[in-house]
């Protein structure tokens, strides 16, 4: 499993070092800088997962710092600095940090707060992972993980299962579905008489898309088979 990497990056010394201690104890791999131009430096050359950042460094300061790191990557990044004002705290975040602490600090403190930005970052990073592409064809873009759909930018509107119909269609385009297949597989249901319904959903379906207007069909009939996605 890979271990965990963070940057401190402070100009006092014993600071850097007492962030060091307590980032180790948790098992964390510890990098540390003593100005902006070595940070910037040490995440150019190594696979950094989190940077805590004082913000007065000489050779750039944490602000610019984070512009750098945010130009090339979405890592938590916590500032840690002596300006204790609420306008230097939202200035931070708006530069671009996810988490802001004042000196002198507790350090168990800022360990929760690595911690806490770690765990988020890792779901986000899951969730990206999880997302489902969108489909697009002939003017159409299906967005699965919203369940929304677009024509030509428009949004249409769609029942819930029109759009697992389509969806289900456009995933394996040229695959043609018989009524049962679509059946079965949107309503999770056994067939029995289910061809009617699934033709009017079609039918809806079609409408909805414009389908009407279009010379080259979106959703194909196989006469005597079923349906197919002509994306």
């Amino acid at each position: 499993m890979k271990r965990i990497t963070i940057l401190v990056a402070d100009d006092e010394k014993e600071i850097a070092d007492l962030i060091g201690l307590h980032l180790t104890k948790e098992g964390y791999h510890v990098i540390k800088a003593s100005d902006g131009q070595e940070a910037l430096k040490a995440v150019q050359t190594n696979s950094v997962d989190l940077a805590i950042l004082d913000i007065m460094m000489p050779r750039a300061d944490g602000y610019e710092v984070t512009r750098q790191i945010r130009e090339q990557s979405p890592m938590p990044i916590i500032f840690l600095s002596a300006k204790t004002s609420d306008f230097d705290k939202i200035a931070g975040l708006v530069k671009g940090a996810d988490d802001y602490m004042t000196k002198p600090f507790n350090p168990m403190e800022l360990i929760a707060r690595v911690n806490a930005q770690l765990r988020r970052s890792m779901l986000l990073n899951q969730l990206s992972s999880d997302a489902k592409p969108v489909l697009e064809a002939g003017g159409l873009a299906i967005f699965p993980d919203q369940r929304t759909v677009t024509l030509y930018g428009e949004p249409v509107e769609l029942t819930p299962k029109e759009f697992d119909i389509l969806y289900l269609l456009a995933s394996y385009p040229k695959k043609v579905f018989s009524a049962e297949n679509i059946f079965q597989q949107v309503w999770g249901e056994d067939y029995y008489e289910g061809g009617n319904t699934v033709m009017v959903h079609i039918r809806k379906l079609r409408k909805k898309l414009e389908e009407d207007e279009r010379k080259q069909k979106l959703i194909k009939t196989v006469w005597g088979v079923g349906y197919t996605f002509n994306g």
